[in-house]
């Protein structure tokens, strides 16, 4: 049992129907556009102006997975292990955030 006090749920926020709608519509679009361009070199904009390059290697729901080079990823010289260091880096995006997707 709780020694919590039970008060009523508030609403802060709730979306506009139409905003829900058109939100909907947009997601839908760009899931058909990163669809399109899967596997291939991409130059993707942010809402906030953030720019990505790299590769589709997924799309679900709500999310574009975007393989990136990583220029910072440090490799130790190992002799005896040969393997080269990966230096992919799946970025997920949230598709509603995603203003541009260009084929480079």
């Amino acid at each position: 049992m709780s020694s919590h006090p039970i008060y009523p749920q508030q609403t802060l926020y709730q979306a506009d129907p139409a905003f829900v709608q058109s939100l909907s519509r947009t997601q839908q679009q760009l899931y058909d556009a990163g669809n399109k361009c899967m596997n291939r070199p991409v130059r993707i904009q942010m809402l906030n102006g953030q720019i990505h390059e790299g590769t589709i290697s997924h799309m679900d729901d709500g999310h574009l997975y975007l393989r990136v080079s990583n220029p910072n990823t440090r490799g130790f010289f190992n002799p005896w292990v040969p393997a080269p260091v990966n230096n992919n880096v799946i970025l997920p995006l949230v598709l509603y955030n995603l203003l541009v997707i260009s084929l480079l």
